[in-house]
């Protein structure tokens, strides 16, 4: 069900009759069941690994919790009989039952995962290597549909379970509850990936109808829609335009094509949030936030924890942590300090769990080599900044640049950097990005006219990216100091209104200009 049309805003409507005429104590089971249904309507089939993914993560957790407080317990009832060698015997015993079962666990649901993304990617790379050494036969490609929303069910669900081994949460009793956290149908397709301790409190405590609430969610709805329809799809064309024709345009008008489409992606993703969590913010659940402006970070490393800010902390928590700080992580950056000084021992460490970081990244964006390249430039930008932190400091102090000439000069230069990373993949693989790289750097024919830059663009549509545009740079400068909403809902209801008024027919003119009618979301295929 796609979430610019009216079946969804019916859907919407429904759900919120059915929530808030429910008993209290029973509208997480509404949500259970409109959050089912929005699945099945995607494909009832793929219903079942979203089963298996949430009955294995509640068998689990409460398994694990059995272990350690059943090991617990012996020590508190034979505490006077048995001595620290005995009692480390014990935990030591009961940490390597829970690793087993925790493994087995994480390799049931990342090898479904893996199955339907990666299997194909898997084959073809068998195959292009059986080629190149001559070798007969090759491997036929496997007929998958990818569940809707897998990588981010699987990674919130997971991150849940890992929480429970490290007795940071409580195991759930409830199979039906942790069957709602996985699977509760605005987050589903697109994220936030979110926390269970967080979500969990939101989604299971009670709800009352609150005006405040209707008007701000509504609000925000209506935003998220404008970004997508007014922004986003209006740019789809154009943007598709440049990719599939690199080479029929000169270089000027394909680097256009490309801060297009990071224009196009922001508003694409941002309008999704936007959308969920204004309906959340209706029935009185918050929502993780997954962006903080982040064409205003002043380095790849905080763009990303701008950016889809749930994965990264996702990423952070599960991965890199736990590699940073391991034994033999920790132990060769203090071999290495020693060596070669504090500023080597402490960023070689954090480089390798980074690199990791990065390539785990690519790869869960998409199975091509193209992201691949895509995550690891990012890590490298990243370790690279890291490492030459002192001489940026030096050359800032060298060239006596005021700091917020600086900040500007850091802003600009991470968004064309972000802009050009960004794109590596999306061209149609690794190859055709690069192709396109070059085609900016040697094609420098300078168009005689704004049809000649633009041949693909109309008048009409191009004016309503351009206000649009301009409305999220205006509303983002904003969010610097104070909330958008608490600003807009100050100003006169009579104004108030006709902004309202304005954008939604600002949006019904966008959708009559979209020739495809708009399309899906564009990270609902990660």
């Amino acid at each position: 069900m796609s979430l610019v049309s009216l079946k969804f805003l019916l859907f919407c409507s429904l759900l919120l009759i059915c929530f808030f005429m429910a008993p209290k104590k029973y509208q997480w089971v509404v949500l259970l069941i409109f959050s089912l249904a929005f699945y099945a309507l995607a494909g009832i089939k793929n219903i079942i690994y979203i089963v298996i993914t949430s009955s294995s993560a509640w068998i689990g957790a409460l398994w694990l919790e059995k272990v350690s407080k059943k090991a617990k317990q012996y020590i508190k009832d034979n505490k006077e009989n048995l001595t620290i060698e005995k009692k480390n015997i014990i935990k030591s015993k009961s940490k390597k039952i829970k690793k087993i079962i925790l493994t087995g666990i994480l390799i049931l649901n990342f090898g479904l995962l893996c199955v339907f993304k990666y299997a194909n990617f898997a084959i073809n790379q068998i195959n292009t290597l059986m080629g190149m050494l001559n070798a007969k036969g090759t491997i036929s490609s496997l007929s998958l549909i990818i569940p809707l929303g897998i990588s981010f069910y699987t990674f919130q669900t997971m991150g849940y379970l890992i929480d429970v081994y490290w007795e940071k949460n409580e195991a759930c009793k409830n199979p039906l509850k942790i069957l709602l956290f996985t699977s509760f149908f605005p987050q589903i397709t697109q994220g936030p990936i979110s926390n269970y301790h967080q979500l969990s409190f939101e989604l299971f405590a009670s709800h009352s109808f609150n005006y405040h609430n209707f008007v701000y969610g509504s609000q925000r709805m209506i935003w998220g829609f404008f970004k997508k329809v007014a922004v986003a799809d209006l740019l789809s064309s154009y943007v598709e335009s440049v990719f599939s024709n690199y080479n029929d345009y000169t270089g000027i008008t394909v680097l256009i094509g490309i801060f297009f489409y990071s224009i196009q992606i922001y508003a694409d993703f941002s309008g999704y949030m936007d959308i969920v969590c204004g309906l959340c913010k209706i029935i009185g659940i918050k929502l993780t936030e997954n962006f903080e402006r982040p064409y205003f970070s002043k380095s790849i490393a905080e763009y990303w924890r701008r950016w889809h800010i749930s994965l990264g902390n996702w990423f952070k928590t599960y991965i890199y942590y736990p590699i940073a700080v391991s034994k033999w992580n920790t132990t060769l950056g203090r071999k290495t300090s020693a060596k070669f000084g504090k500023h080597i021992g402490k960023n070689l460490p954090a480089s390798i769990a980074l690199i990791v970081v990065w390539l785990t990244t690519g790869l869960w964006h998409g199975a091509n080599w193209g992201y691949i390249a895509w995550g690891g430039l990012n890590g490298l930008f990243i370790i690279f900044s890291m490492w030459m932190e002192p001489i940026y400091d030096f050359v800032k102090l060298k060239l006596k640049i005021k700091g917020q000439i600086w900040k500007y000069i850091q802003v600009i230069r991470t968004f064309i950097l972000v802009t050009f990373i960004k794109v590596l993949p999306e061209v149609g693989g690794l190859k055709a990005g690069l192709g396109l790289w070059k085609r900016i750097f040697t094609e420098h024919t300078i168009p005689n006219s704004l049809k000649a830059l633009l041949p693909f663009a109309s008048k009409a549509p191009l004016i309503i990216i351009a206000l649009g545009t301009s409305l999220m740079l205006i509303f983002s400068l904003i969010q610097r100091k104070k909330s958008v909403g608490n600003v807009f809902n100050k100003i006169p209801t009579v104004l108030r209104i006709f902004i309202l008024a304005l954008l939604i027919s600002i949006l019904i003119i966008a959708a009559c200009c979209t020739d495809s009618g708009g399309g899906g979301f564009m990270y609902a295929q990660f």
